[in-house]
């Protein structure tokens, strides 16, 4: 029998907990027999005290199996692919379709964005006629037939996670590395791919803030993952300023289309080439695929398939500028000359989220058409009075958005660029 007040207890000194008995616990939460005020009590015991790797791994595991666990086999090589969150972040877009013409299966949940940081269907649904909302049958025949598959999470998938997630969000214990690493295993582990790999931010638009963060979490994830019986590998990549050029929604998967057609930035070709190589990798398939199907064009008329499978118009594959962006279009001009060296992605973020392209809390509709477009990165040269960004809008925030923009740039006389990938964690 379950006795919260001790449980809790235990924690808050500092010991152990039984795995069987945290699983209990879980369960406990799941099935409503523990209230809410107890969980949060638990949660803020965890907050201080952690939980050792024994502990982490029944938590996720626990989580995992609150709910459906798809299972895939048959599919072939199956690839999950998650990001820790960020600005820009588009990478799924175009690491999917890699990896599916490359030979390897995505069935994929992804999530809505949150705050600065933005979300993989959000972006998704600013495609005409694209469905998200996939009944099961319908995610696993298209990850059969296509094989890329991208849908919104399923409530059933992970459950307890989501209950906890939310409590964690008003209690001040969201930062917790061991709380943090269970939560994105658990959906990872109950969406049920056989790889997994793992883009983890680091920098100021990311959750993770320090290298020595990013990769205590990267390490713990590849450790859960592969004590659960996945392959997993996770890609430390910087988040100081927004990846690529296109901050929203429209505006991202322009940018996506353009990458996967061999006209994207560099830093976002760089980063989705190694995420989909680490993935083949993981998939027993051959690395060098990715880059073969990315230059011969067969990863854009994968995406072009994929978004005709989900009722999209597959025309924007060729005419991207049917994705509609917001009419009115505002330019952020330097001050002075020099060098880009340095480009807040959090103040980017935010001022995206200001015009509409984000939300404040879940829930909030979205504008898709909104968004901001960098002309300037660190490193480039600037001159008094060129423009950095552009600012696509409708009135909403925009003097805030365009106050964020112009101070999230530093101008010096000379600047660094850091390289993108900080470490690869296997």
């Amino acid at each position: 029998m379950m006795h919260p007040v001790d449980f809790i207890r235990e924690k808050r000194d500092g010991k152990s907990h039984d795995p069987a008995a945290l699983g209990a616990w879980v369960r406990a939460f799941t099935a409503g027999e523990v209230p809410d005020y107890q969980v949060a009590a638990w949660l803020m015991a965890v907050y201080f005290r952690g939980l050792n790797e024994d502990e982490t791994l029944a938590l996720t595991e626990a989580m995992a199996s609150s709910g459906e666990m798809l299972d895939l086999e048959g599919l072939g090589p199956t690839v999950d692919k998650h990001s820790s969150g960020g600005v820009g972040d588009k990478t799924t877009l175009v690491v999917a379709p890699i990896l599916a013409a490359a030979g390897a299966v995505v069935a994929k949940m992804s999530g809505r964005g949150l705050a600065h940081t933005g979300g993989t269907i959000d972006k998704l649904e600013s495609i005409p006629g694209f469905r998200s909302s996939l009944d099961k049958d319908e995610f696993l025949r298209q990850a059969k037939t296509v094989g890329m598959v991208v849908a919104g999470q399923s409530a059933d998938l992970a459950p307890a996670d989501g209950r906890l997630y939310a409590l964690r969000d008003v209690t001040a214990t969201v930062d917790s590395i061991p709380l943090i690493a269970s939560s994105i295993m658990s959906k990872k582990l109950a969406a049920g791919a056989g790889a997994i790999v793992l883009d983890v931010k680091v920098g100021k638009g990311a959750f993770m803030k320090t290298p020595e963060a990013a990769k205590e979490l990267a390490a713990l994830m590849v450790r859960l993952g592969r004590r659960a019986g996945r392959r997993v590998a996770a890609v430390i990549s910087r988040m100081d300023q927004p990846l690529g050029q296109a901050v929203g929604n429209a505006i991202e998967v322009q940018e996506a289309i353009r990458t996967l057609n061999g006209e994207g930035p560099a830093d976002l070709t760089e980063l989705a080439l190694t995420l989909a190589e680490e993935g083949l990798a993981l998939a027993g398939l051959p690395p060098e695929r990715a880059r073969a199907v990315w230059q011969s064009g067969s990863a854009l008329a994968k995406f072009r398939e994929f978004v005709a499978a989900q009722g999209g118009d597959p025309r924007v594959v060729d005419e991207p500028e049917r994705l509609a962006l917001a009419p009115e279009v505002e330019e952020v001009r330097a001050d002075s000359g020099g060098v880009v060296s340095a480009l807040d992605a959090l103040k980017v973020g935010v001022a995206a989220m200001r015009l509409g392209g984000g939300r404040e809390k879940k829930g909030d509709p979205v504008d898709h058409g909104v968004g901001v477009y960098l002309l300037k990165k660190i490193g480039d040269p600037v001159r008094p009075g060129e423009v950095l960004a552009r600012l696509y809008h409708r009135g909403r925030g925009l003097e805030e958005a365009r106050a964020l923009v112009a101070s999230a740039y530093r101008v010096a006389e000379a600047a660094e660029t850091p390289s993108l990938v900080v470490e690869v964690v296997r």
